[in-house]
């Protein structure tokens, strides 16, 4: 009898430690399984965290990108606005130089006038004669060397954009209707631009 109680006992015994085993281990399947949703958990938040971290870098690199584009636009436009400025103040500088001397050349042009009148009108044993004519040789060489040229408009035909017809006569021939015949005053080039038009008298 008393045997049979200790078997009892013994089975009790083996039955509560199977039991807590039992328990334990599904304790521990469930901590596991826990451990295991913590984990999935984990990694969808960090994904997740990256996923937006990527997505502001993303904005960051386009909005840096446009700006950068801005800028770009802004400095062609000031280089070319600078450029222009350049090219003309270039251009302004070189009108400059090349007609400088434009109005006092303007101013010049009557005294070689008078000068060649003169000439014409005196004898050609007069001792001044020869004197003049190297002065106005030598003026003529001091200003074309300015860019000076005087305008070949004798025998041409008329064209208002260098000559300025201040009367017309009948024309002997046909062939020179519309031709230069005499010149009262030279007509005069600075630099391949008109200071002066040439003063003509044109058959009709």
């Amino acid at each position: 009898m008393e045997q049979n109680e200790n078997i009892e006992n013994q089975n009790t015994a083996i039955n509560d430690n199977e039991a807590s085993a039992a328990a334990e281990q599904t304790q521990a399947n469930a901590n596991s399984t826990n451990v295991k949703e913590e984990s999935g958990n984990s990694r969808r938040a960090r994904k997740k965290r990256s996923e937006r971290h990527m997505e502001e870098m993303n904005q960051k690199v386009e909005q840096m990108g446009m700006k950068l584009a801005e800028m770009n636009d802004k400095y062609m436009r000031l280089y070319s606005e600078y450029e222009n400025y350049r090219k003309r103040t270039s251009a302004e500088k070189a009108g400059l130089i090349l007609n400088g001397g434009k109005d006092v050349i303007k101013l010049m042009l009557p005294v070689i006038d008078d000068m060649e009148r003169a000439l014409a009108n005196m004898a050609d044993d007069d001792t001044a004669k020869e004197g003049m004519q190297l002065i106005l040789k030598n003026m003529l060489n001091a200003l074309q060397q300015k860019g000076l040229k005087p305008m070949e408009a004798m025998g041409v035909k008329f064209d208002e954009n260098y000559h300025e017809a201040i009367t017309q006569i009948p024309a002997l021939d046909p062939q020179a209707k519309g031709t230069v015949i005499d010149v009262v005053k030279k007509g005069y080039f600075l630099n391949d631009e008109v200071i002066r038009f040439a003063q003509v008298v044109v058959a009709n």
